[in-house]
C-alpha cells in the first residue's frame, strides 16, 4: 500500500473521510457504545480495562452500552453490574474457540447485522471499540456509515493470537502481517486511536503505518488496594495473570527452582489458563511443587490478599502493552521484577521500584529476585514507597478525563504518567 493511513488526516484505503461534527455542549452527558471482543466475566487485561472504563463513565452520569460476545453462547440484552455500576450489555451469540480454555467469539456475519440493530436502537454519540479483530471490525464499519464518532483502543499483540491458531511455523509471519493489515483498516476509520503506553503506541504506528496514536494508561483505582509496608513477610513471590504462553511462566518457575534453598522462597501463581496443568507438571519436574501454589481463578478480594502477603511481584511476560496486574502490585506497595520488554519498563524503574531482567534469561531473573529477597529493610521500604509514587500517575481519573475529551472531539495532550501531583 503506497499511502500512509492516518486517523488525523482522515484516510481509509486512500479515500477521504467525511469530517464529523463535535458537540457544541462539551459538558453534556453522552451515550457511549463500547464494543469488545472480551468483557466481564472474562478475566484479562482488555476485559478489566473495558469494565473499569465503563463503570467510571456510568459513575460520571453517562449512558453506557456494551456490545460483547455472550459468555454462555446465547444472545441477550439487559442490565449487568460491573465494578459496582449498572450498565446495558448487548450480548452477541458466541462460540468457544476450541484452542483456548475460555475465549468465545461472535461470527463476522452476525456482528454486522447486530451492529446495525444496536446502533439504530441506542443512537450513540460515540462508539469506542476495543479491538480490530472481530467486534471492532463490523461495529466500526456500521458506525462509520452513520457518521458516528469513532474511537479505537488497541490491546493486541501477535503473541496473544498465534499461540491459539494451529499453523505451521513458516506461516506465522504471514499471519501476523495479515492481522496488522486488518488493524490498519479498522483503526484507520477512527478519529482517535489509543493504546496504553508510548512504547505500545510506537509499536502500533510501526506495525500499521497509522500516525498520532495516543498513549493513555488503562488506569486503576489505586485506593482499592491496601499498601503493605511490612518487611517481615516470608520470601513469597507472586504472579497474577493468565497462565498462557506469552506470560513466560516457565522462565519464572525455572528461576524459582534455582534460588538459594536458604531463602525458603515460595511462589504463588494467581490465575488460570491453557497452560495451568502443564506448569503444574513442570513445577513437579523441577522439584519445587511444594513451594509453588497455583491459586487458579481468584476474586478481587482474593487477588488483593495474595498481593498483600507477598514480598515481590514477578512479571516475566514479553508481550505486555501495559500490565494492569503490575499496576495492582505497585498499588499494594510491592517491588516488581519484570522482563525488559514492551511496556514493562514504563512501570518498572530499574533500581527504584524494582528491577528489569533480560527477557527469557533464567539466570538474570534469579539474580534480580535474589536482590529483592535479600534486600536490607530500609532499601525494601524505599522500593515500596517508589511503587506507590509511580502508580499515582496511572490513576483512573486521568484516564476517564482523557477519554471523555476524545469522545467529545476535544484536543487532547496525552497525560504523562511520570508527572504526579504532590
Amino acid at each position: 500500500m503506497g499511502s500512509r493511513l492516518t486517523h488525523r488526516q482522515g484516510f481509509l484505503l486512500g479515500s477521504p473521510r467525511t469530517p464529523r461534527a463535535t458537540s457544541s455542549r462539551p459538558n453534556k452527558k453522552l451515550t457511549i457504545l463500547i464494543g469488545c471482543d472480551t468483557f466481564g466475566p472474562d478475566v484479562n487485561g482488555a476485559a478489566k480495562f473495558a469494565e473499569r472504563l465503563a463503570a467510571g463513565l456510568v459513575e460520571r452520569g453517562h449512558d453506557v452500552h456494551i456490545m460483547a460476545p455472550s459468555p454462555k453462547g446465547a444472545p441477550a440484552v439487559g442490565i449487568e453490574v460491573h465494578e459496582g455500576q449498572p450498565m446495558t450489555v448487548h450480548r452477541l451469540r458466541s462460540w468457544r474457540w476450541i484452542m483456548h480454555d475460555w475465549l468465545r467469539f461472535a461470527l463476522p456475519w452476525d456482528i454486522r447485522p447486530e451492529s446495525r440493530r444496536i446502533l439504530d436502537a441506542v443512537k450513540p454519540d460515540v462508539v469506542h471499540f476495543q479491538s480490530h479483530l472481530m467486534v471492532g471490525g463490523g461495529l466500526s464499519l456500521e458506525a462509520q456509515k452513520r457518521g458516528i464518532r469513532l474511537v479505537g483502543t488497541n490491546h493486541f499483540m501477535p503473541e496473544n493470537l498465534i499461540d491459539f491458531i494451529p499453523m505451521p511455523k513458516f506461516l506465522e509471519q504471514w499471519a501476523i502481517r495479515r492481522t496488522w493489515a486488518a488493524a490498519a483498516r479498522t483503526f484507520g476509520r477512527a478519529e482517535a486511536v489509543t493504546t496504553p503506553t508510548r512504547r505500545a503506541a510506537d509499536f502500533l504506528e510501526e506495525s500499521t503505518h497509522l500516525n498520532d496514536v495516543h498513549a493513555i494508561s488503562c488506569g486503576i483505582n489505586a485506593h482499592h488496594y491496601t499498601p503493605n509496608f511490612s518487611t517481615n513477610v516470608e520470601n513469597r513471590i507472586v504472579f497474577v495473570g493468565r497462565v498462557t504462553g506469552e506470560k513466560k511462566l516457565d522462565v519464572l518457575l525455572k528461576a524459582v527452582a534455582r534460588l538459594d534453598s536458604a531463602l525458603n522462597a515460595k511462589l504463588e501463581i494467581v490465575g488460570t489458563g491453557d497452560l495451568l496443568n502443564h506448569h503444574k507438571v513442570l513445577a513437579a519436574q523441577l522439584g519445587i511443587a511444594e513451594s509453588v501454589h497455583f491459586t487458579g481463578y481468584a476474586s478481587d478480594e482474593e487477588l488483593r490478599a495474595a498481593l498483600s502477603r507477598a514480598k515481590v511481584f514477578a512479571m516475566p511476560s514479553i508481550a505486555e502493552l501495559q500490565s494492569i496486574a503490575t499496576m495492582e502490585a505497585m498499588a499494594t506497595a510491592l517491588p516488581v521484577v519484570g522482563a525488559n520488554a514492551m511496556a514493562l519498563p514504563h512501570l518498572i524503574h530499574d533500581g527504584e521500584n524494582g528491577f528489569l531482567f533480560e527477557p527469557n534469561s533464567v539466570d538474570d531473573l534469579v539474580e534480580k529476585l535474589t536482590r529483592v529477597l535479600t534486600m536490607p529493610r530500609k532499601e525494601l521500604e524505599t522500593m515500596k514507597k517508589a511503587s506507590l509514587t509511580f502508580i499515582r500517575g496511572h490513576d483512573i481519573t486521568r484516564t476517564l478525563d482523557t477519554f471523555e475529551a476524545l469522545y467529545r472531539g476535544e484536543h487532547v495532550v496525552d497525560p504523562d504518567p511520570e508527572l504526579t501531583d504532590d
